[in-house]
């Protein structure tokens, strides 16, 4: 019953890509893992988003071998199962194709932490990752090099695009959203002039209040 319910998450919020503008046509993937197993549900390869179901969804385990689907599941599966291996403490990853942030990818630079919202959510720059060939780990391995000692839970891979990791598929969700969102941010105001910097000082207290005080 556990798995199904990740099943039906993965499913239902692969839907909050399209709707916050972060993929186009069938690209872009969203994984979940599952504490107990350590089973990963993941998008099939090539498949719309309307057309995404529960049933649809591809199980494999931690090695990327298929366990349960009717479809080939996601050519970046290898990448999401190498961070989950990687990183014990992720339980979701999300992939995407966000304009803005894919142009501070496009060009090889770190999105640079300019705004409060930003030293909130991601405590310093989001970083920029070396490029890497799909289809095997070598992404997930990028990703893992890349976020290592980061307090950012995303990071743009140069040429590529966007990879967030959460505790759970909505938290990596989350973190892609806010992603683009900063990123469009601090590209619009390098286009106003020189951006104010934050000091560092006022990220890691910014940082701290969100992430101990903040909500309910």
């Amino acid at each position: 019953m556990k798995l199904q319910a990740l099943r039906e998450e993965v499913a239902s919020l692969h839907q909050e890509l399209p709707r916050n503008g972060l993929v186009a046509w069938t690209s872009g993937n969203l994984s979940g893992r599952d504490a107990d197993s350590g089973l990963v549900v993941i998008k099939p390869s090539g498949l719309k988003y309307g057309e995404l179901t529960p049933e649809s969804m591809v199980i494999v385990d931690q090695d990327a071998k298929l366990v349960e689907g009717e479809y080939k599941p996601s050519s970046d599966t290898a990448s999401h199962c190498y961070i989950y291996r990687q990183m014990p403490e992720v339980g979701g990853i999300v992939h995407t194709h966000s304009p803005y942030a894919t142009a501070w990818a496009a060009v090889g630079k770190e999105i640079p932490c300019f705004l409060t919202a930003m030293a909130d959510e991601f405590g310093g720059p989001i970083p920029c990752g070396g490029f890497a060939p799909i289809g095997g780990e070598e992404i997930g391995r990028e990703v893992v090099r890349t976020l290592e000692g980061q307090t950012s839970p995303a990071v743009v891979m140069q040429n590529h695009g966007v990879f967030a990791v959460g505790k759970s598929p909505e938290e990596a969700i989350k973190a892609a959203i806010m992603c683009e969102d900063v990123a469009r941010t601090s590209f619009l105001a390098t286009q106003l002039g020189t951006p104010v910097p934050l000091s560092d000082k006022d990220i890691a207290r910014l940082h701290k209040r969100y992430t101990t005080e903040y909500g309910q």
